[in-house]
């Protein structure tokens, strides 16, 4: 008789987690309040309103909304002077729009290995990548950690370049106190659906510089100058403004997510504690500059010689079967299909060849100890904890079960294998 679900046995859970996003009549009462007034994009109050409070929230100076956050990232980078063949350095570990922002600034994307403890930018290693051509640092604040912002700050310093963080996953981040996205230059967040603040699509950036600030207004709103005339157009930019619909249902979860933020912390301690307790299953570390961590996916490392050297793909496709969503997550960027780009459409970048890029701490995590579980879970209780660790528990001491010599297919039984595209 199996033990394991994925070889027929009972699933460890068959109830669902909590859902996301959770659905409150304060969010359609705000778009009925967006609806009311008539104006539903140029000139909403609901924009100017949300602008205010999510800077006044990641305590910012000043705060633009967007309509989501590549292109926000697309938005810093111009405003931050980067220019055509000018290098960004960025981290391997994070979502295509890290990378793809920059290629669309006609930037070139230069990977730095990351932190084994931490999955961020490895600040040790970044000095040593920055060249003539560096126009910019981008550190991800990955899961919603904020990476090492004290080190990237000073070598930014010494070599007077802006830094602008990548805060998409990073709603109430804190380093040392201070919420992230204005301690660099400039930060990008993001508000597609996965996200700890929710409005199907969104972005914003924050920034302490007015320069800055207005620099990006004029990107984000098809070159116009803030007190311009509305037909002045003195830059390259579009329309990436964000519509009074989001604006509404992001005002909304102001009221909300203060709640959420301590739920999702006390459930990370919790699970922390109680994974540790599990050989071959390792939290990622917190920085201790970090005060307060979004927790938009909680990530553990995986060692496979704990579980009788069962391969990662195995226990994530039996942690799946127990009834735990758990994800592999990203690829290394740089292995991306898109980076075998035709020198003809992207001569910028004509001198690289990504495909020879080695970042062995990024391929360890992607290819072999990355396990994501997405925030919704730490909206649970700790009973819903419970069964996420006694499913491990369970995969580890019948591990044998998975074998090559005792496994049934996981199309046998007819399941599949879900991507974590749903959490980017």
């Amino acid at each position: 008789m199996p033990h394991l679900a994925l070889n027929g046995g009972v699933p460890t859970r068959t109830k669902p987690f909590v859902k996301w996003p959770r659905l409150r009549t304060e969010q359609l009462n705000a778009l009925q309040a967006a609806w009311e007034s008539g104006v539903w994009g140029i000139r909403s109050p609901h924009v100017a309103d949300f602008e205010k409070r999510f800077a006044e929230f990641q305590h910012a100076k000043y705060g633009l909304a967007s309509a989501n956050g590549t292109v926000g990232l697309w938005v810093a980078l111009k405003a931050c002077g980067v220019k055509a063949g000018d290098e960004v350095i960025i981290p391997p570990y994070t979502f295509i729009a890290t990378a793809s922002a920059v290629l669309m600034a006609n930037a070139v994307p230069v990977f730095v290995d990351i932190d084994p403890n931490t999955y961020n930018l490895d600040a040790t290693q970044l000095e040593a990548a920055i060249t003539a051509r560096t126009a910019a640092i981008m550190p991800v604040h990955i899961a919603g950690q904020p990476a090492d912002l004290d080190a990237v700050l000073a070598i930014a310093a010494r070599h007077n370049l802006p830094v602008i963080e990548d805060a998409a996953q990073a709603h109430g981040s804190e380093w040392r106190g201070r919420r992230v996205g204005a301690i660099g230059n400039v930060g990008v967040f993001s508000f597609q659906s996965s996200k700890n603040m929710c409005a199907g699509e969104g972005g914003a950036i924050v920034s302490n510089s007015k320069e800055i600030i207005d620099r990006c207004f004029s990107y984000n709103n098809c070159g116009r100058l803030p007190e311009g005339a509305w037909y002045e157009h003195r830059v390259l930019g579009s329309n990436h403004r964000m519509t009074a619909w989001s604006a509404a249902i992001l005002l909304s979860q102001f009221a909300t997510i203060a709640d959420d933020m301590h739920l999702r912390d006390h459930n990370a301690d919790y699970l922390d504690q109680r994974l540790c307790e599990l050989p071959g299953i390792r939290p990622l570390i917190v920085h201790p500059g970090v005060t307060r961590h979004s927790r938009h996916l909680y990530i553990f490392r995986y060692d496979a010689e704990a579980f009788d050297n069962l391969p990662r793909e195995k226990f994530l496709a039996a942690l799946q079967a127990e009834g735990i969503p758990a994800y592999k997550g990203y690829t290394p960027l740089y292995r991306e299909k898109m980076f075998a780009l035709d020198p003809r459409e992207y001569p910028w970048i004509e001198d690289r060849n990504y495909s020879e890029l080695v970042l062995p701490v990024c391929e360890k995590a992607c290819d072999e100890e990355a396990v994501w579980l997405a925030q919704n879970i730490l909206l649970g209780t700790e009973s819903d904890l419970e069964d996420l660790v006694h499913a491990i528990a369970k995969i580890q001491k019948h591990a044998h079960e998975l074998l090559p010599s005792n496994v049934v297919t996981v199309v046998e039984l007819g399941i599949e294998e879900t991507t974590a595209d749903s959490q980017l």
